[in-house]
Formats: structure tokens, C-alpha cells, sequence
């Protein structure tokens, strides 16, 4: 049985892991939600704006995060019916850096950190990335975004970029374990390259997948967590 001394170094996914994607999401969108008579609950606005950023993402690989929201809050105004701007598009597209870190984030990396090699690999650009590396306070080891890969996970070159981006480090696959929130962007792929993983597992109270697409079968798991601060807290334990 796997346990978490068996590692060298942690890969993360961002955006649904370390920072509230949610949270972000359904606050950018409410000049959209709150036209609306009945209004929408959070789970129905998450759903509407994961199957718009998939398709975008498999759309337009190479568009920049940003310039991409944008595009999802428009096709979200279409979907509702709703009459939009371009700039209030991209006012949405330019939120992303101020979207909040979960509270146990910063206090459970600076721990990770001084046991493992810590990686980045997120879904985002290299702006919006600064972002959250400012809410998060940890020096990162390697950080690989979609603009620098030129698609979105859960595509495989996301996958090439990071297990060549290891090897760089000197880090092996097996060394290696992956850690997010996401099972259709993340554990699927992740599992399929041959990598152990951690889910981390925001939503276990609530129904659904969120801002992500239904991944169809849920992947095996190595570890799981309900939080960042369990697992490290599951390495302080194992540690004593």
C-alpha cells in the first residue's frame, strides 16, 4: 500500500484545488444570473459554465484563459437569453486572479513544501496564474499552464508537458504524485499516464461535479482527501 513518504514531489491542479474556482465563478456571473426572474442555484450556474468552457477549451486550445472566459460568459448571456457587451465579457475573462484561495491553502503548502518538490500544472495562463501564486505564498518548483502547453487538460499534451517537465527536474513518474479536485480534468488523464494521485475532494458535501464536466467513470484513487489541510495533516501523522 501506497503512503505519502513514498514521494519525492506533488503536482497540482489550481483552480478547483488550491484556489475557489467556484466561488469565482458564480460571483463573476451574477450580472448575468441576477437579471434573471427566477434566478439560478449555484450547482445550475457551475453546470451551465462548465459545458461552455469545455467546449471553448476543445474549441480554441490556444486561446489564452482570459480571452476564453470571455467567450464562456458570452455564450453563457446566449444560453439565458440575455443581451451582453463585449467588455463585460472581459471584465469576467480578468477576474480570475482575484478569485479567492480555499483557507486551508497557503498553511497546508508552506507545510508540503518542506517534504516535497512542488509543481504546477494548471489550466490557466501565466498572468492569471501570478494571481493565485501571490494568495498562495509558496515558491513552486515548476509551473506549466495551458499557454504554455497550447491546450487544456484534460487533453494528453498537458500531460506530455508535465511528465517531460519532471524528467527535466530529474523527478520520476514514480516519484510523482498528482494532486487536484478534478476528475475529468485531472485523475482520468492522470491515471491513464501511469501516476498515483490525491483527490482532493472539495465537493464531498455537495451533489455533482461542479465547474467540471461528469467524467463518466470516476478514476481509481490512490489517496483521498476532503481537504488539503487532511492530507497534510495524514503526512504529519504518518510522520510521528
Amino acid at each position: 500500500m501506497a503512503v505519502l513518504r513514498d514521494y519525492t514531489a506533488l503536482s497540482f491542479d489550481v483552480y478547483g484545488t488550491l484556489i475557489d474556482w467556484e466561488s469565482g465563478m458564480v460571483n463573476g456571473l451574477r450580472p448575468l444570473t441576477d437579471r434573471l426572474d427566477n434566478g439560478m442555484s449555484d450547482n445550475a450556474v457551475l453546470e451551465m459554465h462548465a459545458r461552455n468552457e469545455s467546449g471553448a477549451q476543445a474549441q480554441t486550445p490556444g486561446r489564452r484563459y482570459p480571452e476564453l472566459l470571455a467567450t464562456v460568459y458570452r455564450r453563457c448571456a446566449e444560453e439565458l437569453r440575455l443581451e451582453v457587451d463585449w467588455e463585460e465579457c472581459e471584465r469576467y475573462g480578468a477576474s480570475v486572479p482575484d478569485w479567492p484561495a480555499f483557507p486551508d491553502s497557503a498553511d497546508s503548502l508552506a507545510y508540503l513544501k518542506q517534504h516535497y518538490r512542488m509543481i504546477v500544472l494548471s489550466n490557466v495562463d501565466n498572468r492569471s496564474f501570478a494571481g493565485a501564486a501571490k494568495k498562495l505564498g509558496i515558491a513552486w518548483d515548476g509551473v506549466f499552464t495551458a499557454e504554455d502547453v497550447g491546450s487544456y487538460k484534460p487533453d494528453q499534451r498537458n500531460f506530455d508537458y508535465l511528465l517531460a517537465g519532471i524528467a527535466q527536474l530529474g523527478i520520476e513518474r514514480a516519484q510523482l504524485l498528482h494532486t487536484a479536485e478534478s476528475m475529468f480534468h485531472d485523475h482520468v488523464p492522470a491515471r491513464a499516464n501511469g501516476l498515483d494521485n490525491a483527490w482532493i475532494y472539495r465537493r464531498h458535501d455537495k451533489q455533482g461535479f461542479g465547474a467540471t464536466m461528469d467524467p463518466g467513470d470516476l478514476a481509481d484513487t490512490t489517496f483521498r482527501f476532503n481537504s488539503l489541510i487532511e492530507m497534510a495533516e495524514a503526512h504529519e501523522n504518518a510522520r510521528s
